[in-house]
Order: structure tokens, then C-alpha cells, then sequence
């Protein structure tokens, strides 16, 4: 082999390796903007369900609330109802 045919062996090697060390690369990149998308992906469902539970809390405090306010009428009713019954026995023992 002559000289030249060594050159152009080496050149050849470092154009295929050029190639494949840049398809690597490619790949990388690829892989790595996969990744991102994830991640991005990801954020945007945490800052999702934190908004969801943000809300569901909310909810879940009005409904209390409600609830303590309930209990309270349900309370003035009863009473209500025992002193009428109460005076409906007093009348008729009169």
C-alpha cells in the first residue's frame, strides 16, 4: 500500500466516524427533547392537580360550612318542635 492509499483509508475512518459520532448525537438530541416534553408534560399535571386540589379544598371548607350551618337550623328546629310540644301538653293538662 502507498502512502496515498493510507491517506485516503484515514480520511475515510474519520468521515465514518465523523458520521457515526454525529447520527450519536442525533439520537442524543432526540432522546433529549423527549425528555424535555416529558418533563414539561409532567409540570403541567403537577400545577394541574395542585390547582384541582386547590379547588376540591375550597369545596370540601364551603361544605363544612354548610354542614355547621345545617346542623345549627336542624338544632332550632328540634327545639322549636320540643317547645311547641311542650305547650300542646301544657293545654291540654289546663
Amino acid at each position: 500500500m502507498g502512502k496515498d492509499s493510507n491517506i485516503f483509508l484515514v480520511r475515510n475512518l474519520t468521515i465514518a466516524k465523523s458520521h457515526s459520532t454525529i447520527s450519536r448525537m442525533n439520537e442524543i438530541k432526540t432522546k433529549m427533547d423527549n425528555l424535555e416534553e416529558q418533563a414539561n408534560d409532567l409540570l403541567g399535571l403537577c400545577q394541574r392537580l395542585s390547582e384541582e386540589n386547590s379547588d376540591l379544598r375550597k369545596q370540601l371548607n364551603d361544605m363544612s360550612s354548610e354542614r355547621a350551618g345545617l346542623v345549627e337550623l336542624k338544632e332550632k328546629a328540634r327545639n322549636q318542635v320540643e317547645g311547641m310540644i311542650t305547650r300542646l301538653r301544657a293545654m291540654e293538662n289546663a
